[in-house]
């Protein structure tokens, strides 16, 4: 194997450790700063490695801008507001919730747009993609969440916990142990191996899932449940919500999700690291006990089909039909289904708004 790129520093990083864990491994292959995949290019739409929500339809960021613009109104309507997205990709989806949300002037003066993004190449996309939106008041980017200033906060983050590194838990006969990734010096590639060290895993487990037969796996992502703590913290301190957006399950449960995907087809996960997308599906529940341990309300999750609708997708694509070439009313039609059928994202992906306490509901939740 090639020591050079992602594939040598994590080889050599094996070296030293010894196996690392599936977090680790993830962590490098997505955000690593010379060689991480989301680092090195933009791998968003049909010529990338795979399509969201966005990307699929104008109709999707429209519907969150005026879910914002609603949320805010609920929320009192302050004067300022600090409007962040999570991963924010090519910044589409902020420039449609923008376009939209012109409809309540009020709210666009006073929405602050801020970006928490790590990849240069993904800024300099929304730089060019949002200037015509923002003109002299461009969006403000950060690292983390922490770097958002105190205040009122609307956080979107769409397709964003799925990316955060996960650790891998499988039960064997004498109990619950840590799957990590080792390098096959014989064979010169990854592999799956269990820790043979002692530790307190178990705890990890939730008590629902510890009696699972050998074989289950589970897991779980110390990076979401510290977002999302630190969003409830700070909805319940400063006012604001939160709509996540993501494809996963509404209860914790076993099973294997890590996946890898290449040009819009799987692969397998420790092939080549740092040239495929490498996601797992989000756990709500465990999202929604990290938001509430740190004072938020938490909405849901509802399916994204079921939130979708309920904004309105159906009336908004009626409108954009009626003055819409056939061959364009029929991407519309194929748009709203993509989005909204249960045989595509509709009931895959599931939708959580997390808010302050005092709020007394989440539109469309």
């Amino acid at each position: 194997m090639d020591d050079g790129g992602l594939a040598g520093h994590l080889r050599r990083r094996i070296a030293v450790e010894g196996p690392i864990s599936v977090a680790a491994f993830m962590g490098d292959a997505l955000g690593h700063p010379q060689h991480g995949y989301y680092i090195t290019a933009d791998r968003f739409g049909a010529a990338g490695d795979f399509v969201t929500a966005p990307e699929i339809s104008q109709m999707f960021g429209e519907l969150i801008g005026l879910w914002c613009a609603h949320t805010w109104s609920a929320m009192g309507a302050p004067d300022q507001v600090n409007l962040v997205e999570l991963g924010p990709g090519r910044g589409t989806l902020m420039r449609d919730a923008l376009r939209a949300a012109a409809m309540v002037p009020q709210f666009r003066h006073a929405a602050r747009v801020h970006l928490v993004e790590t990849s240069p190449v993904l800024r300099e996309r929304q730089r060019e993609l949002l200037a015509p939106a923002l003109g002299e008041r461009p969006p403000r980017w950060h690292d983390a969440l922490a770097g958002v200033p105190d205040g009122p906060l609307l956080v979107i983050a769409n397709e964003f916990f799925d990316a955060l590194p996960i650790r891998q838990f499988e039960k064997t006969a004498h109990g619950w142990t840590e799957r990590m990734v080792d390098f096959d010096e014989a064979e010169g590639c990854f592999r799956f191996v269990l820790d043979r060290r002692p530790g307190p895993v178990e705890a990890l487990i939730p008590a629902a899932i510890r009696e699972a037969p050998p074989g289950s796996v589970f897991e779980a992502c110390p990076a979401a449940m510290a977002v999302a703590h630190e969003l409830g913290v700070r909805l319940a301190a400063s006012g604001g919500a939160a709509l996540i957006v993501d494809y996963g399950h509404p209860v914790s449960a076993a099973g294997e999700t890590l996946q890898a995907v290449r040009r819009h087809a799987f692969v397998p996960v420790l092939e080549a690291p740092g040239t495929a997308d490498l996601t797992a599906h989000v756990d709500f529940g465990m999202l929604a006990d990290a938001a509430r341990s740190g004072g938020a309300r938490t909405w849901g999750p509802t399916t994204q089909g079921a939130f979708l609708a309920a904004l309105g997708i159906r009336e908004r694509a009626g409108q954009l039909r009626r003055r819409a070439t056939p061959e364009q009313a029929a991407d519309i039609d194929s748009a709203v289904h993509r989005l909204i059928d249960g045989s595509e994202m509709g009931t895959l992906f599931k939708v959580l708004a997390l808010t302050d306490p005092r709020q007394e509901g989440a539109a469309g939740i």
